[in-house]
């Protein structure tokens, strides 16, 4: 336990990158009795408020050099945060070497985050790589027995309220928490240091691996409601990947971890289309793909989604990869819909959401790039599975036709279709497409076969939805995420109607699935990829 419950603060080091609000926290604790120490810019700014501010070249009595590189790497800066009060040896040590108590820290780092988000230069990137900042946070928070550190200006308030309240001190609970929390800032300020120079030297499977971010939302629970949640982002590159930690919430009540979970699935997915090519509409639900469809206007992809599968777009996630407009709007909120995501909005369609007040509406500014890389991480029990992100696309694969009948252009366009979807649905995948539409979708089954059966069984049931006539997996192309292990599966498909295959090959049983192809008188072409997505 402390033996220092309430720590009186006398003395305080400013040096902050970020002044926002810094002039008056330093007011604050001038008129508290605290004595203020700064450096460079900070010291500066407080001296031109009219503070009275002492200079850290007076305190260490050594000038700040190299350009600023070397200012607080001293002694009686590390000695004043690191005396253990109360400690007869160090207390002496301090005595000896004139070292005075710093029992307040107040530190943000130099912008490294953000001079990678604007694409700066090598040489400006690694100027803004602070050392003297993080080597004082640490200290500081290894002393939190009795010095207080600050490295949020959001805790400017509550230390000048604790102090109030406390007649100048700090409680232990404030510092330990704000030790927490410097300790969480410094490693995901370094974890952004890291990952960009592995980037750049195009590292992959390094010794160690660090990831940070910043909160972005405390959410209401998680998956469940007994399980806390909360969503942080990662520090961006020079061109941030739109999605859900680039939109912005235009209405609707707040969002939750499985809406966040889900919305990224279905904008990922959307951003598979090229706007400038087609329209195109994704709807999501439980993070899998219940309707997918392109067409020349928003509100055809629409209704030609909704149609693969009406009953499970109920409550779902609907993506757009193009500017949400009045009638695309006007037909989405016929259902309950949970989130709507796209680029942007037109203000007519703004305004027909918001008649559903529950209903959010977030535009991304942007679609993501499926090309681009990135890194994927998932928790496993004691570590990290990290990997590249999937950015195979198959405009750009090499696709082999293997059976003796190759696809018409019409069924080639499909095939390219359902592929592109099937790389954003769980494992084992069946999609089967029609004219540029998902008419049947077959996810997370343990079997392959099963996972086609599901999906034309869905066909069936969207069919009977439209009033009966024939499922419209007759006539439809069939894509499987990974190869057929035994023809059981293309042989369903068969029975479904499918007149088309794409899938990576690369079975033991490759021929006898390709013999049944022959012999049913199917396309199939192999693309050497496989989309597994667990």
């Amino acid at each position: 336990m402390s033996a220092f419950p309430e720590r009186p603060i006398a003395r305080a080091l400013i040096s902050v990158s970020d002044k926002t609000g810094i002039v008056a926290f330093a007011r604050d604790l001038a008129g508290l009795g605290v004595a203020l120490v700064s450096t460079g810019g900070t010291y500066k700014t407080l001296k031109d408020a009219g503070l009275d501010v002492t200079e850290v070249a007076e305190l260490t009595g050594f000038p700040e050099m190299m350009d600023g590189r070397v200012k607080t790497l001293h002694p009686k800066v590390h000695g004043g945060l690191l005396a253990i009060r109360g400690h007869a040896d160090h207390e002496a040590a301090a005595k000896a070497h004139g070292i005075l108590p710093i029992d307040l820290l107040v530190v943000n780092l130099y912008p490294f985050e953000a001079t990678i988000a604007r694409g700066a230069s090598w040489d400006d990137t690694i100027e803004n790589i602070d050392i003297g900042g993080p080597a004082m946070i640490r200290a500081a928070s290894k002393n939190h027995d009795a010095v207080t550190v600050v490295v949020d200006a959001a805790d400017y308030g509550p230390v000048v309220a604790a102090m109030r309240a406390h007649g100048g001190a700090t409680t232990r609970d404030l510092r330990r928490r704000l030790a927490a929390k410097a300790y969480a800032r410094t490693a995901s300020y370094d974890a952004a240091i890291s990952n960009w120079l592995f980037d750049a030297l195009e590292e992959t499977a390094t010794p160690y691996r660090a990831f940070g971010g910043e909160l972005a939302q405390a959410l209401r629970y998680g998956e469940n409601p007994h399980q806390w949640a909360a969503f942080y982002k990662t520090p961006q590159g020079a061109i941030a990947r739109p999605g859900v930690a680039t939109a912005r919430q235009l209405q609707g009540k707040e969002l939750s971890y499985n809406n966040l979970n889900d919305t990224d699935a279905a904008y990922e997915l959307v951003g598979e289309f090229d706007p400038a090519r087609t329209a195109a509409v994704a709807i999501i639900k439980h993070a899998n793909p219940c309707g997918v469809a392109e067409a020349s206007t928003l509100v055809e992809a629409y209704e030609r989604a909704l149609a693969c599968d009406p009953v499970s777009a109920f409550g779902g996630i609907v993506a757009l990869n193009r500017t949400l407009d009045a009638e695309a709007a006007r037909k989405i909120v016929e259902i309950f819909t949970e989130v709507i995501i796209a680029p942007d909005a037109t203000d007519e369609a703004k305004a027909i959401v918001a008649a559903k007040k529950n209903l959010r509406l977030l535009v991304a500014g942007g679609l993501p790039d499926p090309r681009a890389a990135g890194l994927m991480v998932k928790t496993v029990a004691g570590g990290l599975l990290v990997q590249s992100r999937d950015n195979a696309v198959v405009d750009t694969m090499d696709l082999k036709v293997v059976t003796k009948r190759a696809p018409t252009a019409a069924e080639l366009t499909d095939l390219r279709f359902a592929f592109r979807v099937a790389k954003h649905v769980k494992s084992n995948t069946i999609v089967y497409a029609r004219d540029g539409a998902t008419v049947g979708v077959g996810a997370g089954q343990m079997s392959r076969v099963d996972s086609a059966r599901i999906a034309a069984r869905k066909a069936e049931d969207a069919a009977l939805a439209a009033g009966g006539g024939e499922p419209l997996t007759k006539g439809s192309v069939v894509a499987s995420d990974a190869f057929f292990p035994f023809a059981d599966g293309l042989l369903a498909a068969v029975e479904a109607g499918a007149t088309a295959v794409i899938q990576p090959g690369g079975s033991m049983r490759d021929q006898e699935v390709i013999d049944a192809a022959d012999q049913a008188g199917l396309a199939m072409v192999f693309t050497g990829i496989r989309h597994f997505r667990h």
